[in-house]
């Protein structure tokens, strides 16, 4: 009679704790103010003569250029995020953190005063400096902003989180072959990766 060969079960690692969870996370986010960008941020009355008037609808992108930039070193933080090492994470995290933080701040300045923010647009469309507009925000501001606060909650989280991490990259995948990995929590990325080197990820 053979013997029943022992079976190993790997620790689930929570979602919330999960690196491919919460880069995916920041990468949608980061995704979402960038996308809201392409749309209406603005819609502009502009008075022409005693009656006559005329509207422009001002894209995000036009209205607060900074929000695309800010919106894009995000996502390429995030990106890195996946391969980086232990400091170079925390580096990448804070750099996020703070585009998210820079994102929120731009876009209260726009919902606070649209006016002032469709100022150029306004001058350019019209030809003339300072004409009156009647500006008013649609809800994709308001939506740049949710995404943002996502964006920094869950950057937060992985800074916390990332601390159990393991790195992923090719130099420690080599410095680290023939050494047993240290024991912890196993997410689905680990199982890959282990796998790839040909190893049993259940050991």
């Amino acid at each position: 009679m053979s013997e029943a060969l022992p079976h190993t079960t790997a620790k689930r690692v929570p979602f919330w704790q999960r690196k491919a969870s919460l880069i995916l996370l920041m990468i949608l986010a980061a995704l979402a103010v960038f996308g809201t960008t392409t749309q209406t941020w603005i819609h502009v009355g502009i008075a022409q003569g005693e009656v006559a008037q005329s509207d422009l609808n001002i894209p995000g992108n036009k209205a607060a250029v900074a929000v695309s930039a800010l919106a894009l070193v995000a996502l390429a933080g995030s990106l890195a995020t996946t391969i980086a090492g232990k400091i170079a994470r925390i580096v990448t995290g804070c750099i996020v953190f703070a585009s998210a933080v820079g994102i929120i701040a731009v876009v209260l300045g726009i919902v606070l005063d649209p006016s002032a923010a469709a100022m150029t647009e306004v001058g350019a469309a019209t030809g003339v400096e300072g004409v009156p507009s009647d500006a008013t925000t649609t809800i994709f501001p308001i939506l740049a902003i949710v995404a943002a606060i996502v964006l920094a909650l869950v950057t937060l989280l992985a800074l916390w989180a990332g601390r159990g991490w393991s790195v992923r990259t090719k130099y420690d995948a080599a410095k680290a072959s023939g050494a047993k990995e240290s024991e912890g929590p196993i997410d689905e990325i680990d199982h890959w990766d282990r796998l790839s080197r040909g190893e049993d990820p259940t050991e």
